[in-house]
C-alpha cells in the first residue's frame, strides 16, 4: 500500500510546509542541524532544484539527507536541466528512497544564475512533467510501456499569484490539477488583501493551495524583492515596519508569524502555507515557535 502525502497527514488539515536549499558544496552538516530541531514539527521540507539557476547539491542528494534526521522531504523537480531520461531515472530514484512528495516546475531560466552559458534543456514543460509523475504513478512510462514495481507520487506545482493577465496563470493551474497535481505553493504573500483577492481568482479549483511567506529581514531584500522577484511591490506599511524597527530580521519574522497565525484562524479555503525564509534558514525554529510549532 502506498504511503499518504503530506497533505494528508497534516494536522487539522493545515499544512505548514519550510523551504531549506541545499548546500553550495558538498557538506550539509550546517542546514541538517537546523533540519532535526524541525523534524516533527512541520509536515514536509521543501528542497529547491538549483533555484534561480544557481548551482547547489543535488535535491535529491540532500532530500535523501533530510529522511535521514527524520523530516519528510518534498522533492522540487524542474524541466530546465533534464531530459525526460534523465526525469524519469531521477523519481525512480526519489521512490528508492522513499521520496513520493514531489513539486514540479519549469525552472528559472540558466541566464538568470551563476553559469549562464550552460544550455538549458526544458525537453518537457510543467505540465508534461507533472503528467509524467502521474503516469508513473500508474505504471506507465513516457514511452508508453508498462513498469513493474511502480512508485507512487503525491504531485504538486506552483502558481503566480500576481501574473498578469491572471486568467493565463488560472488557465495553466487547471491544465496542472488535470494532468494530476493535487497541491500547489504560490510567491509569497505579505498582506491579506491581496490573498483574498487571489483565493477569490481561484475558488473551487480542486486543488490544495499552500500560501507561500517570506520573512522580510531588511530594506535591502525589499528592495530585492521588489525588483528581481515580485510582479506586486510589498505594500508600504510592511515597509515602514521593518525600516522602523531596531531589529529588521526579527521584525520580518514577527510580521511572518502575525500573517500565518491570521491566516490559520480565519475561514480561508486553503491547504496551509509554505515558509521561505530566504537567507534565514537558522532562524526557522524560532518562526516554528512563534507559529505554535
Amino acid at each position: 500500500m502506498a504511503n499518504k502525502g503530506f497533505m494528508e497527514t497534516a494536522k487539522n488539515g493545515f499544512a505548514v510546509t519550510v523551504e531549506i536549499p541545499p548546500p553550495k558544496g558538498s557538506r550539509p552538516d550546517k542546514s541538517l542541524e537546523i533540519a532535526k530541531e524541525i523534524a516533527g514539527r512541520v509536515d514536509a521540507v521543501n528542497v529547491t532544484d538549483n533555484q534561480r539557476a544557481v548551482v547547489r547539491m543535488s535535491a535529491l542528494a540532500y532530500c535523501k539527507h533530510l529522511a535521514d534526521v527524520g523530516c519528510v522531504p518534498l522533492l522540487q523537480l524542474c524541466g530546465r536541466d533534464r531530459n525526460r531520461l534523465a526525469i524519469q531515472s531521477d523519481l525512480l530514484g526519489a521512490a528508492s528512497f522513499g521520496i513520493d512528495n514531489i513539486c514540479v516546475m519549469t525552472g528559472d531560466h540558466t541566464t538568470m544564475g551563476d553559469t549562464p552559458g550552460a544550455k538549458a534543456v526544458f525537453d518537457l514543460d510543467a505540465v508534461q512533467l507533472i503528467k509524467l509523475a502521474d503516469d508513473l504513478s500508474n505504471g506507465i512510462s513516457i514511452n508508453g510501456k508498462s513498469l513493474k514495481n511502480h512508485p507512487t507520487f503525491h504531485i504538486g506545482g506552483v502558481i503566480n499569484p500576481f501574473y498578469e493577465p491572471f486568467d493565463l496563470e488560472l488557465l495553466k493551474l487547471k491544465k496542472k490539477i488535470r494532468a494530476g497535481a493535487k497541491f500547489f505553493q504560490t510567491q509569497p504573500f505579505f498582506d491579506k488583501k491581496s490573498l483574498e483577492s487571489f483565493l477569490e481568482k481561484v475558488k473551487g479549483v480542486n486543488a490544495k493551495i499552500l500560501i507561500g511567506i517570506t520573512p522580510l529581514k531588511s530594506e535591502k531584500m525589499i528592495t530585492f524583492l521588489n525588483e528581481n522577484v515580485l510582479t506586486t511591490p510589498i505594500p508600504e506599511d510592511i515597509i515602514e515596519r521593518i525600516k522602523g524597527a531596531a531589529d529588521p530580521a526579527e521584525e520580518g519574522l514577527k510580521l511572518s508569524a502575525e500573517f500565518v497565525n491570521d491566516i490559520k484562524n480565519g475561514d480561508y479555503d486553503i491547504g496551509g502555507v509554505h515558509l521561505m525564509p530566504i537567507g534565514l534558514v537558522e532562524k526557522i525554529p524560532h518562526l516554528l515557535e512563534m507559529i505554535g510549532r
